[in-house]
């Protein structure tokens, strides 16, 4: 007897996410897994540092989608955020494996990238995220850092003005979005002098006003170098700064031996000796 035929499973219609990094700096930072990840997904989103980046990215795959246009001057940057998430999981739903690609490292300073594999997993899809090489990794590679040294501490700079926070001086401070400092509204691309001024008073409490700070830039393409700018604290909101830009703090006061911890460790070692 004639049956019908089963319908296809759930399971062989079902989509899935990955969010890959592209990393910094163009065609030297992609890694093997994400490049597979892009070519083997059935369509790609993209949110790249420039066009040049996209247009490189588009000769790895026919179906690369831009995500740059949902921003708008005056438009709230979450709207564009959610709507990224939401383009995204449209074709996961209709059971295409996606991939979003994004600059540096699509779990760093990248709100999209982890709200879309969470929606992804609480539907039940397969999504994951391939680190890349970040503007972080960069900075320490260029400005000669290593956090292991001295201890390094990283801010988004308006959280350190909304909230109060405790800056250890005798490690490295990294501010990242300081040509955002202060945006309340989510809605514009820069802040003025006066910003970044509040800034500077809330670090003056534990630096001094001629303390260095280093205004740094990595590279996006194989032709360009760091931008690495030196100043006085004092001077910060008067500098011209970009989105982009990070500003790193060196340490500024000793590090502070500790002789009690360090008297009872002593003790310890003593104890295993004789054991």
């Amino acid at each position: 007897m004639d049956t019908a035929p089963l319908p296809p499973s759930n399971d062989a219609r079902r989509g899935s996410l990955a969010c890959v990094g592209m990393g910094m700096t163009l065609g030297s930072h992609l890694t093997p897994l994400a490049r597979s990840q892009i070519e083997q997904a059935d369509v790609v989103f993209a949110a790249l540092s420039d066009g040049i980046v996209e247009l490189w990215l588009e000769r790895m795959h026919p179906d690369v989608r831009s995500l740059q246009p949902y921003y708008a001057e005056g438009k709230s940057r979450m709207k564009t955020y959610r709507q990224w998430v939401d383009l995204m999981m449209d074709e996961v739903r209709a059971g295409k494996r996606v991939c979003g690609v994004f600059y540096g490292h699509p779990g760093i300073f990248a709100w999209s990238p982890h709200k879309a594999i969470e929606v992804a997993r609480a539907e039940g899809f397969n999504a994951h995220m391939e680190p890349g090489i970040s503007a972080e990794d960069c900075l320490y590679a260029d400005l000669g850092i290593d956090p292991g040294r001295f201890g390094c501490q990283h801010f988004e700079a308006s959280q350190l003005l909304f909230y109060e926070r405790r800056i250890d001086t005798a490690g490295y401070l990294v501010l990242w979005q300081v040509g955002l400092v202060g945006d309340l509204s989510l809605k514009r691309f820069s802040t003025g002098a006066a910003y970044r001024q509040v800034l500077v008073d809330v670090l003056s409490a534990d630096y001094p006003l001629d303390h260095e700070v280093i205004v740094y830039r990595g590279a996006t393409l194989p032709i360009q170098k760091p931008r690495v700018r030196r100043m006085a604290l004092r001077d910060l909101p008067c500098a011209e700064l970009t989105a982009e830009e990070t500003v790193v703090l060196p340490p500024g006061a000793a590090l502070k031996q500790n002789p009690a911890v360090r008297e009872r460790l002593t003790a310890l070692d003593k104890e295993a000796s004789i054991a």
